[in-house]
């Protein structure tokens, strides 16, 4: 194929990629500013071109094919390749400015990040602020994100990584519940106990405790599960068990007193425990708005944390 036909492809290789993102026509229409229909005919007209079924299309949605995978891969790359190409024009004015998108799992985001954003923005008036709350898997190139923050023992491979401390994970209760139901001196005490956990799949009640060479893996159970770490500490201070949290989620609580720490001696392991790692993508030309931001963070981050 020739020059010419491979830079016409481009405006439907995106649209392509700007339906699947949107999930229906009508979505990556609005977006694009241009009538369904439209849309529809382009993207009929790259099937032709390809030679290939990229959708599916049904009354209720779309569905991918595996061609269409393939393909909706490259168009992610081939607009990453794009966007490197104006970052390299942003380096070069080296000007803090343009949209930045920082995805991290929710408590952190809420605790940790938000205090930072108001400071952050007005130190930099020219730029667009975008967070995204996600405790699953980030995919930062499908998924336009140009920095995640992940709570892990294993970051994400192939992709810059920045380490800005170190998270653990704590046990506590209230002074009241300990003072009703006795303090726990070893894990397997607590079965004894009301404990709260997430609740989000069949194994996060089984927890895990580990103190030299001793292991032990306990099967809690309680009253009250909540998948939203603040919801689940106000659980705790209504003397509803002893519940698992990061340490900056108590840390609060543990200075006042309203929480009191339990197995202390023990290393509990499970989701959101091990470094706070930063990580972007591969990149030869660095915004400087992804700079500041990398900076920022650091600066700032140490008082949230227990290193």
């Amino acid at each position: 194929m020739d020059t010419n036909k491979l830079i016409a492809l481009m405006p439907e290789l995106a649209a392509f990629k700007i339906v699947v993102d949107e999930g229906s026509f009508t979505a990556a229409a609005k977006k694009l500013g241009v009538t369904p229909s439209a849309l529809s005919k382009q993207l009929s007209k790259l099937e032709h071109t390809l030679s290939t079924k990229l959708l599916e299309r049904t009354t209720r949605k779309l569905v991918i094919t595996e061609s269409g995978k393939g393909i909706y891969n490259q168009c992610s790359a081939l607009l990453e390749a794009t966007k490197q190409i104006v970052e390299f024009t942003s380096s070069e004015h080296e000007i803090p400015s343009g949209s930045l998108t920082v995805a991290a799992p929710k408590a952190f985001l809420s605790i940790v990040l938000q205090p930072l954003v108001k400071p952050f923005l007005d130190k930099y008036p020219d730029i667009e602020l975008k967070l995204k709350a996600s405790d699953g898997e980030i995919d930062l190139i499908s998924e336009g994100i140009d920095i995640v923050f992940r709570l892990t023992e294993k970051p994400s491979e192939g992709q810059v990584l920045k380490l800005m401390g170190k998270v653990s994970l704590t046990l506590c209760a209230s002074p009241n519940y300990l003072a009703n139901r006795g303090i726990p001196i070893h894990p397997n005490d607590l079965t004894k106990h009301d404990c709260l956990y997430l609740g989000e799949t069949a194994t996060d009640h089984i927890w895990d405790f580990e103190k030299g060479d001793e292991n032990h893996t306990i099967a809690v159970k309680g009253r009250y599960a909540v998948n939203h770490s603040q919801m689940r500490l106000r659980g705790v201070l209504d003397d509803l068990g002893i519940g698992i949290f990061p340490d900056f989620v108590i840390k609060q609580a543990l200075a006042d007193g309203s929480v009191t720490q339990v197995l202390s001696d023990w290393t509990i392991r499970g989701n959101y425990h091990g470094d706070i790692a930063l990580q972007y993508a591969q990149t030869k030309f660095m915004p400087a708005r992804l700079r500041v931001f990398i900076d920022y963070v650091e600066e700032h981050l140490a008082k949230y944390t227990v290193n």
